[in-house]
This record gives structure tokens, C-alpha cells and sequence, in this order.
């Protein structure tokens, strides 16, 4: 069977910049375990490329977007250098943030992309500010915030949706849902019926998508961001989707049932469902092959600069750091 009428356009490049994202990640865990390169934790969002790929495809360049400690594939989405990224984790100088934020802090303001945080849910209040800058600047552009669902449980994600609701502003929520809060089952720790339940008693215009769908989730995003572009008003799209790593690059994820993850990789990859389907739709398999290709070549050179560069000169360690005085002196 044939799909007819599919957007073959836009599927291509859906799969170009999922392939992207796991390409990096797959090189940072390189980076990480084989090489020990990267000092600290890096989070992986293997399995969860179609949310970043859907949603980033619809912003522009001025749009902001605030992201996770899971946040490298929102942060290439958006337009960000994998070289400099990379050179980020590993605390090089010539890193996005000259190699002083790291994984979990990215950021890189020159594509409106505001920062990962390491503090789950901490990014949600930090959003809604950057919507309320928009609103009283009178500017037309829109902020887009990922976090996961464990965020749904702390005190920012109540803060800031309710913010934003109160004060009407053009923001965009994006609930990456993938069940597992760190190391253990959202649903055993969170009453009610979730984060979209929960948005919804706030009043925000809520949406369900299948986040491994790459397609379902850029049509929904689509529709929401135009949605959020005209009314100037919130509204929250949780997308179910599921990690293919543990918490962390080195996590076991023991906490989970034997054989879950490798049952879902075989049948409910972003990837693979993406390529069936453009397969489907008339496309060879060796044109697929060859983004697969493209983005391992990318992510792989970005590696090689990464390894090489300079570390940062011990002159600039206070650089970028603000000197608020003395607090014995000064406070309030």
C-alpha cells in the first residue's frame, strides 16, 4: 500500500533532524564513556527526537525556548552549531557558553534558545517571565517550554502555568511525558489523572499527541503555535513518549521491567516510524540511509573539533559571572 497526498517535504525533514539529534547523542555518550571527555552527567533524549523535530520546526528564529537537562535535541532543533554544542559538554572554550555551562545549561541566546536547567521545573517560571517580557515589549514572536512529566509535581510548573494564564501570555507548554520521573513511575507518584488534567483546571487549551509520531506531533504543534500567535494566549501540549536510555548516560535503568525498552525500540522508535511511513510513500530505503549518513558524518566531526579545542584560559574563570558586592555590606 501507497500513501497518497503525504508531505514527503516536510516528512524528509523531520527525519534529517531526527536523525541529527540521535547522531549527537550518540557521540556525547561516546564522548562520555569512551573517551571521558564529559565531567558529569548528560541526560539523553534517545527515543524522544520526534517532540524537539515537530514542535522547533514551526519557530522562528526569534522565538524563544527554554528547555530541560534532557535538552540537546531542543537545542539543535532550534537552530544551534553541534560544533559549538558539543564543545559545550565538554567544557571547551569555544562552546555555546565557553564551555562554563555544560550539558545540562546549554543555552545559546543567538538562536533564541534561553537554556536548559538543571532543576527539573525550574524553566517553566523562567518561561513565563520571558512571555511576560514579550507581552509588555508589544513584540509578535512566542516562547515555547519543554520539561518533563516529573515536573508536573513541583511547586513551578502550578507557578508558572498559572502565570500565564492570569496574565494571558504567548506561551506554548510542551509536556515531554516519557513515564518515568528520574528512576521511578510518574504515575505512582502523581494523584490525579496527570499534567494535561492538571493544565486543564488552570484553564489552558490542552492537547494530547502520540510524541513518537512525528507527524501527529507537527501537525499539533503547528496548530497550537499558530493558535498562541493569534490570541496571545497560553495553551499545553503533553506528548507521550518513551526513553530509550536510562536517566542518565550512566544509569542502568534497572527500575524498569525487563525487556520494556527493548520492546519499545523495536516497535515504537520515532525513527523507524518516520522512515516506514516516508517508505510508504514511495521514498527508497537508500534515500533514508543516506540522512542517517549525513548526520552520523555531522555529529562525528563535531566530536573530532570538540576533542580538539582549546580549553577555556584560566583568566576568564570569572568572566560572565556578576559581582553583586558584599552581602555583609549591601544586603537588604
Amino acid at each position: 500500500m501507497t500513501i497518497s497526498n503525504y508531505d514527503i517535504d516536510r516528512g524528509l525533514s523531520l527525519l534529517s533532524m531526527m536523525q541529527r539529534i540521535r547522531a549527537f547523542e550518540e557521540q556525547a555518550r561516546l564522548a562520555a564513556v569512551r573517551d571521558k571527555l564529559v565531567h558529569g552527567a548528560i541526560h539523553l533524549s534517545i527515543g524522544q527526537e520526534a517532540v524537539a523535530a515537530g514542535v522547533m520546526m514551526h519557530l522562528t528564529r526569534k522565538d524563544y525556548m527554554l528547555s530541560t537537562h534532557r535538552g540537546h535535541g531542543h537545542t539543535l532543533a532550534k537552530g544551534a552549531n553541534p560544533d559549538t554544542m558539543m564543545q559545550e559538554l565538554l567544557g571547551r572554550s569555544g562552546g555555546c557558553c565557553s564551555g562554563k555551562g555544560g550539558s545540562m545549561h546549554i543555552a545559546d541566546f543567538s538562536v533564541g534558545m534561553l537554556g536548559a536547567n538543571g532543576v527539573v521545573a525550574a524553566n517553566i517560571t523562567i518561561a513565563a517571565g520571558a512571555a511576560h517580557g514579550i507581552k509588555l515589549s508589544g513584540d509578535n514572536h512566542i516562547v515555547v517550554c519543554f520539561f518533563g512529566d516529573g515536573a508536573a509535581n513541583r511547586g513551578p510548573f502550578l507557578e508558572g502555568l498559572n502565570w500565564a494564564g492570569v496574565f494571558g501570555l504567548p506561551i506554548l507548554f510542551v509536556c515531554e511525558d516519557n513515564r518515568y520521573s528520574a528512576t521511578t513511575l510518574t504515575a505512582e507518584m502523581t494523584a490525579g489523572d496527570g499534567p494535561a488534567a492538571r493544565a486543564q483546571s488552570l484553564g489552558l487549551s490542552t492537547t494530547t499527541v502520540d510524541g513518537n509520531d512525528a507527524d501527529a506531533v507537527a501537525d499539533t504543534a503547528g496548530r497550537l503555535i499558530t493558535q498562541v500567535r493569534d490570541t496571545r494566549q497560553p495553551a499545553f501540549l503533553h506528548a507521550s513518549t518513551y526513553r530509550l536510555d536510562g536517566h542518565t548516560y550512566f544509569d542502568p535503568a534497572s527500575y524498569r521491567p525487563d525487556g520494556e525498552a527493548q520492546h519499545s525500540a523495536r516497535t515504537n522508535d520515532p525513527i523507524t516510524r518516520l522512515r516506514e511511513t516516508l517508505i510508504t510513500a514511495g521514498l527508497p530505503a537508500h534515500q533514508l540511509d543516506a540522512l542517517k549518513d549525513a548526520g552520523n558524518d555531522e555529529m562525528t566531526h563535531a566530536l573530532a573539533v570538540a576533542t580538539d579545542a582549546a580549553w577555556p584560559a584560566d583568566a576568564s574563570v570569572f568572566d560572565d559571572v556578576q559581582d553583586i558586592g558584599s552581602p555583609r555590606q549591601d544586603a537588604y
